[in-house]
């Protein structure tokens, strides 16, 4: 596949001629619409790097609804025809794009059973050196993304110049044929199945794992707005402040810090919703990695004078009392007085 000229652009499997053409067998599958069918030839007419928007390819005359364009791409996504795509490029960036092929992919039937039982059904490719993708699975490892190798950008192979004539030299014995390579031994039924076991095993872990960081989140978030607005005023900052405060909240959850930490950095930021430096610094100042400035002279930060209780050694934080816990941040259903 030649390199995009948008990132998140339209990708065609394989690349596309200057006209349409759609086999027989796409024509006759009988497992897609009318409606879809439709679509997906005048998807196939857009260049590569085409966007592709559902509001769109709604407008115009004689078009159909944004919500019955929704159900005929769902429906090619489903039969192997068409697929949406989370690429992280080579420079680290990550961009959403849409796959369109004119015959329908196995592999991507496949992938779409896979990543549609997941919060997110696009499909997560990695882009190679060569500007090709790979498939990223939720195990890890990365796999084909089920393109077939572009070939009307190559240009024929120039004529080889005949070799000048030689004297034939003496018969000697043909070399034996190299041994053909072993195939692959294909899965048994009872294989598939335990591998479909476990991947299934996998996806619903990582729901529930999503699921319980969610309601953490959530919890530490509800205990900290109707905390801000008792002590701080009702918040009058932009709409979305309590759902951008839930997000940071979140990340920090997601890569280690505690409940309580995340309590505590709010308490010491003192904002409805904090800005992502006065965010950081105060996880900091939580979690012991960075003493708070003091330009008013005061003693600085210690966990001792703070909470009346000497900190643990261990990096779990410190050491929790019944004492410390009658003052500390409760979560789920909250009373104050």
């Amino acid at each position: 596949m030649s390199r995009l000229p948008e990132a998140g652009g339209l990708r065609h499997n394989p690349n596309r001629p200057p006209f349409v053409i759609v086999g027989s067998k796409t024509v006759r599958d009988t497992r897609i619409s009318y409606r879809a069918l439709a679509l997906l030839v005048f998807l196939l007419d857009q260049a590569e790097g085409w966007q592709v928007r559902s509001d769109q390819l709604a407008k115009g005359e004689g078009r159909e609804g944004r919500a019955a364009v929704r159900t005929a791409l769902r429906e090619l996504a489903t039969h192997g025809y068409y697929r949406l795509e989370r690429r992280r490029l080579r420079n680290g960036k990550c961009v959403m794009g849409t796959a369109v092929s004119g015959t329908s992919v196995p592999q991507w039937v496949e992938d779409h059973k896979i990543f549609r039982t997941v919060s997110n059904p696009a499909v997560p490719v990695v882009e190679q050196e060569e500007g090709t993708f790979l498939v990223e699975y939720p195990d890890g490892t990365l796999g084909s993304d089920g393109f077939t190798p572009d070939t009307h950008d190559e240009e024929p192979a120039a004529d080889p110049e005949p070799e000048p004539e030689e004297e034939p030299a003496a018969e000697e014995e043909p070399p034996a044929a190299p041994p053909k390579p072993a195939r692959r031994p294909r899965r048994t039924p009872a294989q598939k199945a335990a591998d479909d076991a476990e991947k299934e095993a996998e996806a619903k872990q990582k729901a529930e794992e999503k699921a319980a960081l969610d309601q953490a989140a959530e919890e530490v978030a509800k205990w900290w707005w109707d905390h801000a607005e008792e002590h701080l005023g009702k918040y009058v900052g932009k709409n979305n402040g309590y759902v951008a405060m839930r997000s940071q909240v979140r990340k920090a959850l997601e890569v280690g810090y505690t409940q309580r930490q995340c309590a505590n950095a709010l308490l010491a930021a003192r904002k409805h919703f904090p800005s992502a430096q006065q965010w950081q610094n105060a996880l900091g100042v939580a979690s012991n990695h960075i003493i708070p400035s003091q330009p008013n002279g005061r003693a600085p930060y210690s966990d001792a004078t703070t909470w009346g209780a000497t900190p643990d050694a261990s990096p779990k934080g410190p050491a929790s009392t019944d004492a410390e816990d009658a003052d500390d941040a409760t979560f789920g259903v909250v009373t104050r007085p």
